[in-house]
Order: structure tokens, then C-alpha cells, then sequence
């Protein structure tokens, strides 16, 4: 049942979370570091239910950054694997459930089996109409812009054609609206290069919450706080 404070007619379009604190959450269970974030998985099952069933239409869930391979090789392997079997046993559910799933991020160095469920599962639900899932693999803000920038020299592109608008036509995000909010949980206070460019007006909200515990109802109070919010876009 969806927060009767919430108001359908002024959802947030597009919804961005930065999922962190799977590692604190298993060190305060003294469990392994990969348990918390196979624990993650399940809220990011839960959250996508939610987020369905209120009616956004855009999630985007930054799972896998350009600095995360400085972690340990054997988390690093254990996130590929969880990437790969949440995607393998997900595609099904998400695909019947009418939802499309897209990525942003430079999936190359990732491992040939990986890439096949990722791709594959694009394929498959490249038609659907209702939540559009973004999820962020091997992305970087800065990685994003400098991968953008080298695309408009290769084309030729005149100083005098750069603009917004054709800067946005060049990054990952060109076919998605930029987030109208940004959830960071863990209790940390920062953006850590995600969506630079993109979150220019994005409304932020924070809670200590670690991201294993962040419930439906968490996304929902962020979402009832974000419509309290006045956007002004600069302007008085």
C-alpha cells in the first residue's frame, strides 16, 4: 500500500540511489564483507517493487563505480557475480513486470560472461513501457565526461557547437531525464561521482540508514520530504 502523504500527481520522475554501506552493515554482523552486499540485492529486489508500484518512472542504482576496482580482488570478483546472478534470475520477473532495463557505464572491462547476461537482458526488455531501471556498471562522473569529450573531437565538432544540449547527446544519460532526486543512504554526505553533470538540480536526501535495512518505506518518506521541497532551477 503506498504513503497516503504521498501525492501521485507530483512524483519525482526520475529517482537516483546511491546504495552504500552494504560493507558497514556486515561488519557490524561480524559476516563477510560479500554477504552484505548479496543482503543488498534483496532491498534493491525490494526498492524496484516499490518503485514500480508507486509510479516512477526512471530508478537509476549506482552498483558499480570506476574507483571499485581498487577494492580487493576477491570482492571485486564476488560483486561480478552477484551483478551476473541478479541479472540471470531477475530478467524474467523484471521482463513480465514491463520493465526496461538500461545501463550507463562503460561495460568493456567487465568479464565476457557478465557482459552476455547484461546484454541479453537489455535485449529482452528493450520494449517495455513502465519503470525504466538504470543501473550504473563500471561508471564514473568524471569517466563519463572524459569518454564524452573525446567522442565530440572525434566527430569534428566546432567550438561553437558546444552547448548544453549537445554535451547532453554525448553522455550516457542522453535518452534519460536528469534524476529529480538523489538518495544516498549509510549516512554519508556525498555524490562520490555520480552524475555530475546530470544532478546539477537534483534534490538530495540522506539517511543512516545502511542500504541492507532501507525499506519501501524509506523510499517513500524521501519521497514525501522531495515534495515539500520548492524548486526554483536558479530563478526567485
Amino acid at each position: 500500500m503506498i504513503n497516503t502523504k504521498i501525492d501521485i500527481e507530483k512524483l519525482p520522475r526520475h529517482i537516483s540511489i546511491i546504495m552504500d554501506g552494504n560493507g558497514r552493515w556486515a561488519k557490524e554482523r561480524k559476516i563477510l564483507r560479500s554477504l552484505g552486499h548479496r543482503a543488498g540485492v534483496e532491498s534493491l529486489r525490494n526498492i524496484v517493487e516499490a518503485a514500480t508500484n508507486i509510479g516512477i518512472e526512471f530508478l537509476s542504482l549506482f552498483a558499480f563505480s570506476t574507483e571499485n576496482w581498487s577494492r580487493p580482488e576477491q570482492e571485486v570478483s564476488a560483486l561480478m557475480m552477484l551483478i551476473k546472478e541478479f541479472i540471470k534470475k531477475e530478467a524474467k520477473r523484471l521482463h513480465k513486470n514491463n520493465i526496461k532495463i538500461l545501463t550507463i557505464g562503460d561495460i568493456d572491462r567487465f568479464p565476457e560472461d557478465v557482459k552476455k547476461e547484461i546484454n541479453e537482458v537489455k535485449e529482452l526488455t528493450e520494449n517495455n513501457t513502465k519503470l525504466k531501471l538504470i543501473i550504473a556498471l563500471n561508471y564514473g562522473g568524471r569517466d563519463e565526461m572524459i569518454r564524452a569529450i573525446k567522442s565530440i573531437i572525434k566527430d569534428n565538432k566546432n567550438e561553437n557547437d558546444i552547448n548544453e544540449e549537445l554535451i547532453n547527446s554525448y553522455l550516457d544519460t542522453r535518452y534519460i531525464p536528469d534524476p529529480d532526486l538523489l538518495i544516498r543512504t549509510s549516512g554519508e554526505y556525498r555524490i562520490s561521482n555520480f552524475m555530475l553533470w546530470q544532478a546539477a538540480y537534483t534534490e538530495f536526501w540522506f539517511t543512516d540508514t545502511y542500504w541492507p535495512d532501507f525499506t519501501a518505506n524509506d523510499l517513500e518518506k524521501a519521497i514525501v520530504d522531495f515534495q515539500k521541497r520548492d524548486r526554483r532551477y536558479g530563478t526567485v
